[in-house]
This record gives C-alpha cells, structure tokens and sequence, in this order.
C-alpha cells in the first residue's frame, strides 16, 4: 500500500544474527564511499528477505500485539489466501493508525484503526493489495532502497556483518520502510491484485474499489487520520473508479 498498504527482535537475537556474513570485505575499504557502495551493491534478495524478517521483529518489539478479537477477525478473513510460493505470517497491531503493510519476508501486518472502518471483504481487498506488492517484489525493492540510504549500510559497512547492528537503526530501517512510496504503476498493478485476491475467494468484487473509496473520502474529510503511506498514494479518486469499472465488467 502505500495506498494502502503494505516492512525487529530483541539484542541477543540480534547478536546472533550475520546476515552478510558470507561476503568478505576489507577492512579499510568498507570504511570508504566505495566500501560502502559495494555494502549496498552486493546485498542478494536472500539477504533483503532476511532483513525484511528482521526489521518487521523489531517493529512487532515495538507494538503492542493484539490477540484477541481483532485477530481472530484477522484470521477468518484471510483463511481463503492461497498465494503459490509465498509463505505468509500475520499479526494485529493495536493501533488507531489507518494502516496495513506487508513485507518482503512474507509479513503482513495490520493496524486496528484500519479493521475498523472496513468491512471484511474491503479489508480482504487491502491485505491482497499488499501482499501484491511482496509478489511483484516492490517491498523487496522499497526494502533495498530504505537500507540504501539509512545509516544501517555505514553500520554494515563498518562492522562487515549486520549481527554488530543494534536494534535501533532496525527499528529506524523498519520506519523508513514503512514511509516508502510506491510508483502509480505498481499501486494499479497492486490494486488488481488485490481485486484478484477478493474474487477468488468468493468475496464481494466491488470490495477493492469500496476500500479504496472510504481511504479517498478519509484524506479529504480529515487526512490526519491517514498514515502518511496510505495518504501519499496518487490519484485515489481515478483508481477507485478504475476498481469500479473492473468490478462492473467482472464475471464469474
């Protein structure tokens, strides 16, 4: 999302961790622009999953987790999702944000603010326009990009290994994640898939542009109840029509 939406663990978890172990750099030059450079140029999409995983640990450290009835309300509305290749964890943050983001790792994290002003199929149309975007690797590539330009890649390049990171700049990594942007072109992609992920499991059609619609009226009536992903989205008017017209021509 970011219309939509939708990218820590504690210190010994972290010290445990070597995510860039395997590559050997030397010494004084992760410590130069190059090193640093290569830091950034050589993380695989093994080791973005793995700080995916990570980053999400920590921001999960730092919310309050619910258990009770809004993930159990969580729980019944994905129980249809079955995306090939895609192992998927989910979990409630108690929040009044409106919000919802999935990540490269298979996360999918979900604010109560937004569970309460959706029904269950707009909310089912919201997961499956995040988990778009892991499938179509934009949270990959938004990961990579957020890591790029944090303090984490000086981190990494000095230490050669992501396990001397401390648990702050994960969480500072997790929020830049989350403050990320998505192109028009892979919102619309992610929308479809979210209008794919609704009809498949036999949910009303029309839930992805009626979501869509409730999040457009909200940053017009009162845009400080939006989290700043769901309110950077562009031309949620157009989009939510476009929702429309695919959910008018669709047939069984």
């Amino acid at each position: 999302m970011k219309k939509f939406l939708l990218i820590l663990a504690s210190a010994a978890m972290l010290c445990s961790c070597s995510l860039l172990s395997n590559v050997n750099w030397n010494t004084d030059a992760l410590a130069s622009a190059a090193g640093k450079a290569a830091v950034a140029a050589s993380i695989t999409d093994d080791q973005i999953i793995e700080l995916c995983r990570q980053s999400v640990a920590q921001l999960d450290a730092q919310n309050v987790i619910e258990t009770g009835k809004y993930h159990q309300r969580l729980m019944n509305v994905v129980k249809g999702i079955n995306i090939q290749g895609l192992t998927l964890n989910y979990k409630v943050y108690k929040k009044d944000e409106i919000n919802a983001f999935a990540c490269g790792d298979g996360s999918v994290r979900v604010y109560t603010g937004l569970m309460d002003i959706m029904t269950d199929d707009e909310l089912l149309g919201v997961i499956g326009h995040e988990i778009g975007h892991v499938v179509h690797k934009d949270s990959k590539k938004a990961m990579k990009k957020a890591y790029m330009n944090s303090a984490l890649r000086d981190a990494v390049a000095s230490a050669g290994s992501l396990g001397a990171v401390t648990s702050g700049l994960l969480g500072d990594l997790g929020e830049a994640y989350l403050n990320s942007q998505f192109s028009q072109k892979q919102e619309l992609a992610a929308d479809d898939f979210g209008f794919d992920v609704t009809v498949a499991c036999g949910r009303n059609p029309y839930s992805m542009a009626n979501a869509l619609g409730k999040l457009s009226k909200l940053s017009k009536d009162d845009r400080n109840k939006l989290e700043m992903m769901f309110s950077s989205h562009p031309d949620s008017a157009l989009r939510t029509q476009r929702m429309q017209e695919k959910a008018a021509s669709y047939k069984k």
